[in-house]
């Protein structure tokens, strides 16, 4: 994402990509503001996509531009995989690595040197970092593993991120705590692959018991989710919670990427498209109004058109009401690179029916909850959202109608869809 940046008394920040970069962006908003950093603007990367990394260029042009005498800073994944690109920008006066922005000395005024990038997988643990809360305090993210110890062909975020490393559970249930006596009301799980989490620590927690414990030591955080998850990962207690437990918000978003089991083997994704069918139907079968999400690759090298027939109809075999579409993107390095590629008019073409797809999956289930009482987590004095992550904009019946807090929590009857909103009366 791009802004425009009038003020700068406080350190600004550009995030771009996850969820995690998200978090890790409130860390270093923190770290920046202790060492008294003025006049910069911090642009944190994404390097999921050829594109994410080009709108993270123009996004540093264009603050430049707009922003002469700022001090920029360019760090996140694509800094830490190629900081020379960024090196290379007259825009830019320092560049950090992952391992680096984290770290509160790297943010002094005085530091030397344009580049602070170290070899991310010489990285084994995590640094604690307590935030008590966010610009926007309905909901926070937290950070409770980073890294990736799997090697998908089309990927090069484990260079970005390194090795699997996991927060112990006593960090994370020290942070909750903080967060939810600021006033937090919803938490989100947040990392690179967190189905994987705990397999580094002592006695080797899973995150179906990590989260037991945190929902048990922690009996006033009102809702928890779950950031991307992998159906072959998940274990028995985290599956015993997804159905039973009514904390844990009844919306998992699947880290699926294609629908077809060929692609799936030259992905080295760990499940089939069966698995993810089967992950769905059973969740579904004890807890009828999950709903799922699901990051889909468009055009993936050797797709061919019945390949690609298998994803969309693995959309509608799941009933997946989310899509986080990619159309493919070449990441130099990588075993896909060296594939026969797909011609890139298919692959734009392809992205456009699933995101059609996706579009019909999701007015399909706004027009389910027209009638229905929704609890909703309040995000600003015109919006909200439900169990389900479906956004709600907010009518007032009344001049008189009362003024809600951010973050508070209200049971409300949905009245109609405008768009991809959901429309209820406060």
């Amino acid at each position: 994402m791009t802004k425009t940046i009038n003020n700068l008394s406080n350190p600004e920040i550009i995030t771009f990509g996850c969820r995690l970069n998200t978090y890790e962006s409130e860390v270093m908003k923190n770290h920046a503001k202790s060492q008294g950093l003025e006049r910069a603007i911090i642009i944190n990367t994404c390097a999921v996509t050829s594109e994410a990394e080009r709108q993270a260029r123009q996004a540093i042009r264009k603050a430049k531009r707009e922003n002469p005498d700022a001090y920029l800073i360019v760090t996140g994944c694509s800094a830490q995989i190629n900081p020379s690109q960024y090196a290379s920008m007259p825009e830019v006066d320092r560049i950090l690595g992952n391992a680096e922005k984290m770290k509160e000395e790297s943010f002094a005024p005085t530091l030397q040197d344009k580049i602070h990038v170290t070899d991310i997988m010489s990285i084994r643990e995590t640094a604690a970092h307590m935030i008590s809360g966010f610009e926007n305090r309905a909901r926070a993210f937290i950070e409770i593993q980073n890294g990736c110890n799997h090697r998908c062909t089309f990927c090069t975020i484990p260079f970005g991120r390194g090795n699997n490393r996991s927060v112990p559970i006593g960090e994370i249930v020290n942070q909750i705590k903080l967060l939810v006596t600021e006033g937090c009301q919803e938490i989100v799980f947040t990392g690179v692959d967190i189905t994987d989490y705990g397999k580094d620590l002592p006695a080797t927690p899973t995150l179906g018991s990590m989260t037991r414990r945190i929902l048990n030591l922690v009996p006033d955080l009102k809702r928890l989710r779950l950031s991307s998850i992998d159906p072959s990962e998940v274990d028995d207690d985290l599956f015993a919670l997804m159905v039973d437990e009514p904390r844990l918000m009844p919306h998992f978003h699947i880290s699926a990427q294609a629908g077809d089991n060929m692609i799936l083997k030259r992905m080295k994704r760990r499940h089939l498209r069966e698995d993810i069918i089967q992950f769905c139907k059973k969740i579904r079968e004890h807890r009828p109004d999950v709903v799922f999400g699901a990051d889909l690759i468009a055009g993936f090298p050797t797709e061919t058109d019945e390949m690609f027939q298998n994803s969309l109809a693995l959309v509608q075999e799941c009933n997946i009401t989310y899509l986080h579409v990619f159309p493919y993107s070449i990441r130099a390095g990588t075993p896909a690179a060296r594939m026969p590629q797909v011609n890139k008019t298919i692959i734009k073409e392809r992205a456009k029916q699933l995101r059609l797809l996706g579009e019909q999956q999701l007015h399909l289930f706004l027009k389910s909850r027209i009638g229905q009482t929704e609890t909703l987590l309040i995000e600003s004095s015109k919006r909200g959202r439900t169990n389900h992550f479906a956004p709600v904009e907010l009518l007032r019946k009344t001049e008189e109608s009362v003024t809600l807090g951010i973050g508070s929590l209200i049971d409300t009857e949905i009245v109609g869809i405008e768009g991809e909103n959901l429309i209820a009366y406060i």
